[in-house]
């Protein structure tokens, strides 16, 4: 690459990155407020929630990737237009498809992350989500014992927790244990914490007493303590199997699922519909990059207004992808749909490839300019003031 075209490669990635992060951020914010529960209700840590929450980040970065090239493109031309640096260069023999070039290699980076995403990081994170999700509804302590209120986890077991602090930590701890017909405990404690290792998942207890009353003893023993472990690894299903569902699945899972797959019975249309939709993920910013440079990469002149190609070039880019939305939903139940898909992403490149060779300058239509004038003197006239030519 020469100067020039490290200087716009540079420029299109940085404003990529800082759109993408900027829209990620936004996004995941959003959606990492829907569960804030896990810290509220179910008594989890920051620690926990942030990770859960941010194992979407990657399925955010693959739907925003290609929106946020498109702007980049567009605010890297719009620059170059602004400084008349596309007129000098097309009076320097740069032809809009040699210009075209850097956002290229810039579109090239961008789908080469986008494939690998796809691939592989949305499901993987998308699968530790599931598991982890499936962890804590596993997790006894965190969905049966709910402040307040006594809950019988085993037949003459009962606990009751009066609040859950920040951190995890219990408040408020009674456990009555009539499990053993010879004795019955029971357990008084101000704090506690549900604490997992290999050997199995405890509630530890701080500052407390615990009373046992043995059978056939009149007075029952009465023990102060700083520290004790109770056993509750019975109720902790930490071993649960997780039935993986079709965003889980990594791409080369979706290319040839096992024929016993009990989901791929279920619904073999939508492995399909997710195995192409993976397979195009790193096409779209091609159709993306090659539709925003059709419209705004011809030589303009800064007396000449670029705001039908920018609102032409949006339209098309939101068209496409609706369109392919809409071709990804009914690849579920018609195969058909799924050429369509293709078919439109190629025609959408070779389209905008053609525009560039030829040096199409999008201009608004004549009688769109007229019906715009007329509208303008006649709200000019209705305010009373004189229209401008």
């Amino acid at each position: 690459m020469g100067s020039i075209d490290r200087y716009i490669f540079r420029t299109t990635l940085a404003s990529f990155a800082l759109v993408l992060v900027s829209l990620t951020g936004v996004i995941w914010i959003t959606q990492a407020l829907r569960g804030i529960d896990l810290m509220t209700s179910q008594g989890q840590t920051i620690l926990t929630f942030l990770g859960i929450t941010s194992l979407v980040i990657p399925a955010l970065v693959l739907i925003i990737s290609p929106i946020a090239l498109m702007i980049a493109i567009s605010h890297t031309l719009n620059k170059l237009a602004t400084d008349s640096e596309i007129i000098v260069m097309n009076a320097a023999g740069f032809s809009p498809f040699r210009l075209f070039y850097p956002f290229f290699y810039a579109t090239c980076v961008v789908a080469l992350l986008v494939a690998f995403i796809a691939a592989y990081l949305a499901p993987d994170g998308m699968r530790r989500i599931k598991q982890w999700d499936a962890e804590i509804t596993a997790d006894v302590l965190t969905n049966i014992l709910q402040p307040g209120r006594f809950a019988q986890l085993d037949r003459n077991l009962t606990i009751r927790i009066r609040e859950r602090l920040p951190g995890g930590i219990l408040a408020g701890i009674f456990i009555d244990d009539r499990r053993d017909p010879n004795e019955r405990v029971s357990i008084v404690a101000e704090h506690g914490e549900v604490v997992k290792n290999e050997t199995g998942s405890f509630l530890v207890l701080e500052t407390g007493n615990l009373q046992r009353f043995e059978a056939g003893k009149r007075d029952p023993a009465l023990v102060a303590f700083g520290r004790y472990g109770f056993d509750m690894s019975k109720f902790s299903n930490q071993g649960r199997d997780v039935t993986l569902g079709i965003r889980e699945r990594y791409l080369w899972e979706l290319f040839s699922p096992s024929e016993n797959d009990p989901v791929y019975k279920q619904i073999p249309g939508q492995f399909r519909s997710a195995l192409h939709d993976g397979i195009l993920a790193p096409i779209y910013p091609f159709a993306f990059a090659v539709l925003t440079f059709a419209f705004l990469g011809a030589p303009r002149t800064t007396r000449q207004s670029r705001n039908f190609s920018i609102a032409s070039s949006i339209l098309a880019v939101f068209g496409l992808r609706m369109a392919g939305f809409a071709c990804s939903v009914m690849a579920v139940k018609s195969p058909g749909a799924v050429l369509v898909q293709y078919a439109m992403v190629v025609g959408a490149i070779g389209v905008g490839l053609a525009m560039i060779i030829g040096g199409v300058v999008v201009e608004p239509p004549p009688g769109l300019m007229e019906a715009i004038n007329r509208s303008n003197a006649r709200i000019a006239r209705l305010f009373g003031r004189p229209a401008t030519a």
